[in-house]
């Protein structure tokens, strides 16, 4: 091919570009992606650890990592973890030896401190299942001993379970200078309580379910089983006998029952002599007055009511010294507070007082009768 311009054809013109990567093809991007994947990762193990860790662990993390934080402890027993890994058992705590988590105490993140008493005290760390039991006491079940310390439970998962039992049983959990045992005592002390508490509920339903099946039983006492109201109160298991429409459990001003009142009030008294609590008997009547000049108002009335009511219990098998006292209340406790001249108001109660409600003995002199009547108010206006 001919060189010259005169031919007619264009000249061929070659370029070379020297080799090289642009700003777009270098590894900077590398180090930003590498640090991204990274922060993502921390960000995950961060998520994971919140997820897999207690309260107490997370704390135990963060005290850690205070800048005011001062390990005392020698063995990684006494960390923030105690020795343990999240999810699986890891170097189990020595029930012999000292840690700080059994004394809690105030001060600074990290800083622990522990009692001389405590690595004295044998109770702490072989407290076994019929610690802190002793005649009379429902430690024998099953739920009072929970709160025993395990044979093969380190002193600080037991710590941790306790606290868990405290918080279901709604007890102050460990305080600072509380040694663990006593702790564990509080807590099991608070469990029979609960139990008892229990027994006691179901005792008392099963009281109310055979006074029902007792009346029905009687065809005479059919009538009068609308005026029987049976709950359970704070105080105990509450039988109250309420008078109705053109039914009523008393003469009009009188204390002395009708027949069958009494007869439903001696069936009462048998499913009560079952159980041993005390009983208070409470009288209640209506706002009617008394005529002027009676001599007799509504505290006598109801006191009356009340202390017949005491004699048809003993009569039916009450023992005479289960009766914690007998009130009346006149009309100072209606069941109708907005009609006060209602039948439903004219009432005699009998409350099965719980073990733990149980009142002082009402004071007097030896032989009193156990009747007490509130001290009269002044009269209504007639």
């Amino acid at each position: 091919m001919s060189a010259n311009p005169a031919d007619g054809e264009r000249p061929i013109i070659i370029k070379k570009k020297k080799a090289g990567h642009a700003g777009g093809h270098g590894g900077a991007w590398k180090v930003a992606y590498a640090d991204f994947v990274t922060a993502m990762m921390a960000f995950f193990l961060l998520l994971w650890l919140l997820n897999v860790t207690t309260s107490d662990q997370r704390k135990g993390i963060a005290d850690y990592f205070s800048p005011v934080s001062v390990s005392r402890e020698q063995s990684g027993s006494g960390g923030m973890l105690g020795g343990k890994t999240i999810t699986v058992p890891g170097a189990q705590v020595s029930p012999s030896s000292p840690m700080s988590a059994d004394v809690p105490v105030s001060g600074p993140p990290g800083y622990s401190s522990q009692e001389s008493e405590d690595a004295a005290d044998p109770t702490e760390a072989t407290a076994g299942p019929g610690a802190g039991t002793g005649p009379g006491r429902p430690g024998a079940e099953a739920g009072a001993n929970a709160a025993d310390q395990k044979s093969n439970e380190s002193r600080a998962d037991y710590q941790r379970r306790m606290e868990e039992m405290a918080k279901q049983l709604g007890v102050p959990g460990q305080k600072p200078g509380e040694r663990l045992s006593d702790f564990g005592e509080r807590v099991k002390e608070a469990g029979e309580k609960l139990q008892d508490a229990q027994k006691e509920a179901r005792q008392f339903q099963q009281a109310a379910t055979e006074i029902r099946q007792a009346i029905q039983s009687v065809p005479e006492l059919e009538p009068l089983a609308q005026n029987l109201m049976i709950d359970q109160t704070p105080e105990g298991l509450r039988i109250q006998i309420v008078d109705q429409d053109r039914v009523s459990m008393f003469p009009g001003g009188s204390g002395q029952m009708y027949p069958q009142t009494r007869q439903l009030v001696q069936q009462v008294a048998k499913a009560l002599a079952k159980l041993p609590n005390k009983l208070s008997i409470s009288g209640h009547t209506d706002g009617t007055p008394f005529a002027a000049g009676s001599g007799r108002d509504n505290w006598d009335l109801s006191s009356e009511r009340a202390n017949s009511t005491r004699r048809a219990l003993i009569a039916g098998g009450i023992d005479e010294k289960r009766i914690q006292d007998v009130v009346g209340k006149a009309d100072r406790d209606p069941l109708a507070p907005d009609q006060p001249g209602s039948p439903r108001n004219r009432r005699v109660s009998m409350v099965l007082l719980r073990d733990t409600q149980e009142a002082p003995a009402p004071g007097g002199p030896p032989g009193a009768p156990p009747a007490t009547k509130a001290a009269p108010a002044p009269a209504p206006k007639r």
